[in-house]
């Protein structure tokens, strides 16, 4: 299985009111739809999957918030094709097909999500790398 599209749809960004300490991160992933893809671009034996997703960061207390709604399609062998789409519609998806697409989703979405944050002045809603002055000092001993 592997990733033959991601687009959004949507882009939202907003920030409510001014920057105070307390502000909390919640990331929320609604998983819409999961439907049979068909394509006269994309060819081939592998069957096409369409997953309707909406990820959503939220600054608490009402403070911002940056959502995305959009698709991801994917290229399965028919017969995992068959199984994904079975298992949806009777009761959700696999552990391991739900760890996989939102793992897609959490790597396209949160770069996005990140240059809004910098473009509206919001602290980033993951940790960022950064470097401290005792760091810096051990690396330069090592050198």
């Amino acid at each position: 299985m592997r990733v033959v599209g991601f687009n959004l749809s949507k882009i939202t960004a907003e920030r409510f009111k001014e920057l105070n300490e307390n502000i909390k991160f919640n990331t929320k992933i609604d998983i819409g739809s999961i439907s049979p893809f068909k394509s006269e671009v994309i060819k081939g034996k592998d069957e096409l999957i369409n997953i309707e997703f909406v990820y959503a960061v939220l600054y608490e207390p009402e403070f911002a918030k940056i959502e995305f709604k959009g698709n991801i399609i994917l290229s399965a062998e028919p017969k995992v094709a068959r199984e994904i789409l079975k298992g949806f519609k009777e009761h959700g998806s696999s552990e391991d097909f739900r760890i996989f697409i939102l793992n897609v989703i959490f790597r396209k979405a949160n770069i996005r999500a990140l240059q809004l944050e910098d473009e509206l002045g919001l602290p980033p809603h993951i940790p960022l790398a950064t470097l401290r002055k005792d760091q810096f000092k051990q690396q330069e001993k090592k050198e």
